[in-house]
């Protein structure tokens, strides 16, 4: 059969801290298949093995739709120190400076191409989402940490060690705490676990709260028992929720007014159990922000939700190409 006839797709692979994520796209960015498996963390050469297999496995599904796999994306929950070629990824054992790009490339002939997930985010939206076409973007995803994936002038903005986006660092009290060392206070005040972990802190102390009842144990509390505490009116809920927007509008000032983008797209695990916290949030940033690029930017919740990182590993790999 003539390889020129063949249909052309590129692969994606988006490893998060619990799952793989798997995809073929289509240089449109269309899907034409697409895995999700359980990661395999009880050593780092299990969760290699499970990203080989599944490169395998789009190439097996590439060929039964008679078609080529050009490259693959892979996308990793860390840093990708171009470089050097290794990988950082706090939340996989073993991962820490880990060649993952030499181990992969050895068992396959296919063009691979590795980046950290926050580019992924932000690529994502920019190619198939809120941010289509558009060249001056921020992702900002808030989780269970807190980072930014960022494109300027078309372009991603990586850093000179591959760290830029690292803003769960960013400096926004001067009264500086223990936990501000290990996170960064961004991170600290505003992440999805930072929730949780304050209510938790106020529970201990002895503060009054429906939280108690919540759950049988007040260590299992999380940011979305506090969100919902807080539409009950409960006050310990309420106050956490409103330094949480308060935080999270300095941070997304401080991105506004030094990069000045056409948008700022949230996304993580926070705004997935809150969306309604889009509105307040604007409004804390309009307070902060340089004014010209207050009034500018959009600032939108992810129209690709979780997807976004896979999104993100096919459009990496188209352009590798």
């Amino acid at each position: 059969m003539n390889t020129k006839l063949r249909k052309k797709y590129c692969g994606a692979v988006d490893v998060g801290g619990t799952k793989i994520s798997s995809a073929l796209f289509t240089s449109d960015g269309q899907i034409s298949h697409r895995e999700k498996i359980t990661i395999d963390k009880s050593k780092p050469e299990n969760s290699v093995r499970q990203v080989i297999e599944i490169i395998k496995g789009l190439e097996g599904s590439a060929r039964s739709e008679n078609g080529t796999i050009l490259s693959v994306g892979i996308v990793i929950p860390g840093i990708v120190f171009q470089q050097r070629k290794t990988v950082w990824a706090p939340n996989i054992p073993g991962w820490e400076h880990f060649p993952l790009q030499k181990m992969i490339q050895e068992e396959t002939r296919l063009p691979l191409v590795f980046d950290s997930d926050r580019s992924a985010y932000v690529l994502g939206e920019q190619w198939c989402g809120i941010a289509r076409d558009m060249k001056d973007v921020v992702f900002l995803a808030v989780g269970t940490g807190i980072g930014a994936g960022i494109i300027v002038d078309g372009r991603l903005c990586r850093g000179s060690e591959d760290i830029a986006g690292a803003v769960g660092w960013f400096a926004l009290d001067p009264q500086f705490k223990r936990e501000y060392s290990l996170m960064g206070c961004f991170e600290a005040e505003a992440s999805g676990n930072s929730v949780a972990r304050k209510a938790i802190q106020h529970l201990k102390s002895g503060e009054s709260s429906i939280l108690n009842k919540v759950r049988g144990n007040i260590e299992q509390i999380t940011a979305q028992d506090v969100f919902e505490a807080a539409q009950k009116k409960d006050p310990l809920s309420e106050k956490i929720i409103r330094a949480t927007i308060e935080y999270l509008g300095m941070g997304i000032a401080n991105i506004v007014s030094i990069l000045n983008p056409q948008i700022v797209v949230l996304g993580g695990g926070l705004f997935q159990s809150a969306r309604r916290l889009l509105n307040p949030v604007r409004k804390e940033v309009e307070k902060w922000a340089q004014p010209l690029s207050a009034q500018k930017v959009r600032i939108e919740l992810t129209h690709l939700g979780e997807d976004a990182g896979l999104y993100g590993a096919g459009k990496l790999a188209w352009e590798s190409g």
